[in-house]
């Protein structure tokens, strides 16, 4: 194993780091809400970068910025699609998601949520979104522990084996110790890493080759199609790229960041922070794969490990740009966006396997103190068969993350619009959209295709599912209007830009 003493130095202390806050929110962990949903207690300003951090996984460093050193800007149309998907999120779904979990039993996961709402004494729907969750988070997982790998394997030569264990082991340790606080403190300084590797990084690379005139005239000399955003794309393609913003409509991870914010009222700072943030982010890793050709055209000699593997390419032009101290900083980064959406991500697994099978079924009156440990050894299982899930070196990050966040958006997704909005909708319009959604991305995905990304189908079958269902069934409960309406008197007394739009009846 080759070892760069400035980035292993710089590993080092910023895994320690993340382990010290780790512990420091175990002292504030009393309950199992503060393990899971940190006694919903998130600021504006942590509510915002957490949110952020979460969603943008090794996917921002390593698969978007290596998308676009293969095909140029035309894969750019994923940015787009996320920006306006997680900005309609935040407009419409995240100020009302706070207030409805809190008159629907103060509801702490997706599930619970889901069961209070609908009156579900059958509780299918809590077996249903949770095993949706483990399905699909568990994939997921595996794609931050596969990012994680390639990081420690690029970095310090070890083998992909030793490196999976490596990158996942930090992780592990302060969500294991520090739940949902730790996570999200975690998520603030991860998030602030990472937008500062993603600003100082393309400029540098653009000065590198040779300035801006120069950089564009290399990439058009080796393929003019680099700059052109309709390359090679049909209506299809684009459409299939674009609709990646449907998925952040079921994201758990993202959506437990709403719920847990301190007010209603914190929201619009919380988006204004956040949206800036992605924006910046997004157009930084799109600039590092786009630059990254010129780069590479002008040192093809230093080209072989990307040439190899696409996704290092920002690994890559770190190490080669920078002082290695600074280089250590950068590719933390990496480690960062690897680290806090692996964190989240572990926790809803645990949460749904704690919340809503051990307790719902096992032990309904089991103890605070108990459902915090058992959350932890949750946490330890979920981890361990996603490394197993990643023990493949041929995984690609982004081709995990497409599965499920495509799995997610369609099987979560219009459950959660429509709960939030449709006083009208019933346990079986849900139950319907839930499995309709769930299912048509795995048959999509395996055995249609053609061409068009699965949460497309998925997301309009489920929709049609939930209006369908609902309206063949008797009307809701009039105590199931009640909390409705009052969850709705609330959001909008907040006075948020989004109360405007009417909740439709």
């Amino acid at each position: 194993m080759s070892v760069n003493t400035p980035t292993l130095i710089t590993f080092v202390i910023y895994i320690a780091l993340m382990v010290l806050i780790g512990l420091y929110a175990y002292r504030s962990t009393n309950n199992f809400s503060d393990y899971i949903l940190g006694g919903r207690s998130l600021g504006s300003f942590v509510t915002a970068l957490s949110a952020g951090a979460s969603d943008m996984s090794g996917w921002l460093l390593m698969g978007l910025p290596g998308a676009v050193y293969l095909s140029g800007l035309s894969e750019s149309w994923i940015a787009i699609g996320l920006i306006v998907g997680a900005y309609l999120n935040w407009l419409f779904v995240a100020g009302r998601l706070r207030v409805h979990t809190e008159h629907n039993g103060n509801a702490l996961t997706l599930p619970d949520y889901f069961t209070n709402r609908f009156e579900d004494n059958s509780r299918v729907l809590r077996i249903l979104s949770a095993v949706v969750i483990l399905v699909f988070f568990t994939i997921y997982c595996a794609s931050g522990i596969v990012a994680g790998a390639r990081l420690f394997e690029s970095t310090f030569g070890m083998s992909y084996e030793t490196a999976l264990w490596a990158g996942a082991a930090a992780t592990i340790v302060y969500t294991f110790v520090g739940g949902f606080l730790a996570v999200s403190w975690t998520d603030t300084v991860q998030a602030s890493l990472m937008i500062f590797a993603l600003i100082l990084t393309p400029i540098i690379v653009l000065f590198a080759a040779g300035g801006v005139e120069p950089t564009f005239a290399a990439i058009e000399l080796k393929d003019a199609a680099n700059l052109d955003m309709l390359k090679g794309a049909s209506f299809v393609g684009v459409i299939s790229l674009m609709a990646w913003g449907l998925g952040y409509f079921g994201q758990p991870h993202i959506l437990a960041r709403f719920m847990a914010a301190d007010s209603v009222k914190s929201i619009p700072a919380a988006r204004r922070i956040s949206m800036t943030w992605m924006i910046l982010c997004l157009g930084g890793a799109v600039a590092v794969g786009f630059f990254g050709i010129a780069y590479f055209s002008a040192h093809p000699e230093l080209g072989g490990a990307v040439a190899e593997n696409h996704e290092r390419v920002f690994i890559e032009l770190a190490k080669l740009l920078f002082n290695p101290w600074i280089a250590g900083v950068l590719l933390s980064a990496i480690l960062a966006a690897v680290m806090s959406t692996l964190s989240c991500q572990l926790l809803v697994c645990s949460s749904a396997l704690t919340e809503d099978f051990y307790k719902a079924f096992l032990r309904k009156n089991a103890s605070q103190l108990e459902l915090v440990w058992v959350g932890r050894v949750m946490v330890l299982l979920v981890a361990l068969i996603s490394i197993a899930l990643a023990a493949n070196p041929d995984n690609r990050v982004l081709g995990l993350v497409s599965y499920a966040w495509a799995g997610f958006g369609a099987a979560f997704g219009p459950v959660v619009i429509f709960s939030l909005l449709w006083k009208r909708m019933t346990r079986n319009g849900a139950l319907a959209g839930m499995l309709l959604g769930a299912v048509t991305v795995v048959v999509w995905k395996n055995f249609i295709g053609l061409g068009l990304y699965e949460i497309i189908p998925g997301f309009l079958f489920a929709c049609v599912g939930i209006v369908v269902f609902s309206l063949l069934d008797k009307e809701p409960s009039a105590s199931m209007k009640k909390r409705f309406d009052e969850a709705e008197a609330e959001y909008a007394e907040a006075h948020l830009p989004a109360s405007a739009v009417p909740a439709v009846r």
